[in-house]
């Protein structure tokens, strides 16, 4: 039997589509967006089973403004409140004590309440009775106080209102540990509420307390988190098990679920954690010090050899001098021993393998820093062409389409292709970022499965880059023309059929990274041709791929659909029959 929380859950979940290349909502268009308590951090395996909601027909998440997460506090709060008979107080103590899961509060009540009752602090009678006195001794101060100056607890232990405000505010300033506020007694365990707080506290206490409980609401809960978007205040409940763990907050910042760095699908949350700590670790220092460094023989020191001489000079106050290929003294080198750009004492004891195993170490060094560098350029070129990409798109949404308008005299609603290559950019400069992490990380002794993704990778690539400059480029020659151009239609065809075909091109993709290159046959060759032909059947109403074992013109030939019209073997895109070359990558027929 389904919990009520995961009921609630599945009743909360939006319908829309999750795919983030499709990326259509339910009105037919696209909607691409750019951009710990006790938290369980998931495993990146997708669960098979048949309750899963289909990501492409459910939205597995629900975006929470501030208002929707106080609405639904102050409904499970008074659900608690009605079904135990308890007050309000009360049912906020017990929600906060078992992470505001009304489920879990309802099966531990009622099996075991006395201990709930226990572990919560909510006591049945006072432990001290109420005295008559007109005057009451504080239990902090000692001083004797009157009755309407004191103030207890539902234990009913007395203090007066000036000790209890300096214990409120000072716990409040402490953090969230105000919400499990007890008295001051040292021996009771007897909870303070919300109404000893709404009376004791200053305003601006309160609205640091209420801030708090607020915020615990989200923390708490294992399926809710907050958006990490630095200024945002809106948070996402997670329907778990659901799939893809990429959402895209209201905001447009889009991140994962799992591990709350940004999108990083087809990447696993452990590579990307692996790749973000290399990127900030003191590692590749160390790594570039090996490399292009060696030690003083006297002092150790590393030092750089930043000119062509082979002649050093530590620094001072060292001032060692010696020789950079065999760090011999100086003194004793010479022209007899090669002069100030070679050393024949260093390639003599070379012959011998004296310097084989310092060589050894130190080229390794530079090998790994060179190809750490290789990925990590590629990475961060990504993310800047994204940005760059991410501006550019919102100055044609702002200003661009609209002048585009009007120099065509097209209205904007039949302009909306141009939107969609650019969220089609922006979306694929992200996945072909993060592939750059998985490919630093792909064993180099597989050497086929290397070789597969790189082929897909560059297919991927390739597409994208003839998409990026057709949009950006190419899209110049209208917006600063006089007046309508009659070739516009065709631009438009040419720009629409290249977002297609770029969005099959990563499909595959993202597809063959989340299944581990599964495609490898067990023989060690790569399915090329079969990665092609996926790309093929994908895009509806491009014609087919060419047949296996067939030439390229053979493929062409037998590649014309019913208008006559034939099939790019490269891109396959529909060209039309006179033309010699595909009208979009160039590819000779």
């Amino acid at each position: 039997m389904e919990s009520e929380d995961d009921m609630h859950d599945a009743n909360d979940a939006e319908s829309g589509d999750d795919d983030f290349y499709s990326g259509m909502d339910s009105d037919g268009d696209y909607d691409y967006d750019y951009g710990t308590a006790d938290y369980e951090f998931m495993g990146n395996e997708i669960d098979d089973s048949d309750d899963i909601i289909d990501s492409r027909g459910q939205k597995s998440y629900t975006i929470l403004k501030e208002e929707d997460i106080r609405q639904r506090q102050e409904d499970d709060i008074m659900r608690i409140s009605t079904v135990l008979s308890v007050s309000r107080e009360v049912a906020c103590l017990l929600l906060r004590r078992y992470n505001w899961s009304v489920n879990n509060v309802h099966e531990e009540w009622f099996a075991h309440e006395e201990r709930v009752r226990l572990a919560v602090g909510l006591l049945e009678k006072p432990v001290v009775q109420s005295s008559n006195a007109k005057e009451v001794a504080c239990g902090i101060c000692f001083e004797n106080y009157p009755l309407d100056k004191i103030s207890a607890a539902a234990c009913g232990h007395s203090f007066c209102n000036t000790c209890w405000q300096a214990y409120v505010s000072t716990s409040i300033n402490d953090g969230p540990g105000c919400l499990t506020l007890r008295c001051p007694d040292p021996s009771c365990y007897a909870a303070v509420g919300q109404e000893m707080i709404a009376r004791l506290a200053s305003d601006e206490n309160k609205d640091k307390y209420y801030r708090y409980l607020l915020r615990s609401y989200i923390e708490d809960n294992r399926k809710t988190k907050w958006c990490p978007a630095p200024g945002c205040d809106h948070a996402v409940e997670y329907v778990v098990g659901s799939g893809s763990y990429d959402v895209t907050c209201s905001c447009s910042y889009s991140f994962c679920w799992n591990c709350t760095e940004e999108a990083h699908r087809p990447v696993d949350c452990e590579t990307v954690a692996k790749w973000i700590l290399k990127n900030s670790a003191e590692s590749e220092n160390m790594n570039w010090i090996l490399a292009n460094s060696k030690p003083c023989p006297k002092c150790k020191r590393p030092i750089e050899k930043n000119q062509g001489c082979m002649h050093m000079t530590c620094t001072p106050p060292c001032k060692f001098e010696f020789c950079w290929l065999c760090l011999g003294v100086w003194s004793e080198h010479g022209e007899r021993t090669g002069g100030f750009y070679a050393c024949n004492r260093y390639e003599a004891a070379k012959q011998e393998g004296v310097y084989d195993e310092a060589e050894r170490r130190r080229e390794m060094a530079k090998n790994s820093l060179e190809r750490y560098t290789h990925y990590y350029e590629r990475w961060a070129t990504n993310q800047s062409s994204r940005q760059k990409a991410l501006a550019d798109l919102h100055l044609m949404q702002t200003v661009h389409l609209e002048k585009l308008s009007e120099i065509q005299c097209q209205p904007e609603s039949q302009l909306k292709f141009i939107i969609e290559a650019w969220l089609q950019i922006v979306e694929c400069r992200r996945v072909l970022k993060w592939t750059y992490a998985y490919g630093y990380y792909l064993p180099e002794h597989e050497h086929t499965r290397r070789q597969f993704f790189e082929y897909l990778q560059g297919e991927a690539e390739a597409g994208l880059e003839r998409l990026h400059q057709c949009a950006e480029k190419e899209l110049q020659n209208y917006l600063q023309a006089e007046g309508p151009s009659k070739d516009f239609n065709d631009f438009r065809t040419k720009l629409a059929g290249l977002t297609s075909v770029t969005r099959n091109y990563f499909e595959n993709l993202v597809r063959a990274l989340e299944n581990g290159l599964s495609d490898v046959d067990s023989q060690g060759s790569c399915s090329k041709t079969s990665s092609s032909k996926n790309v093929t059947a994908s895009s509806k109403g491009k014609g087919g791929g060419k047949g296996k074992g067939s030439s390229k013109t053979g493929g062409s030939s037998r590649n014309l659909d019913d208008s006559g019209n034939w099939a790019c073997d490269q891109c396959t895109y529909s060209n039309v029959k006179s033309a010699t070359a595909c009208q979009m990558c160039q590819h000779r027929r």
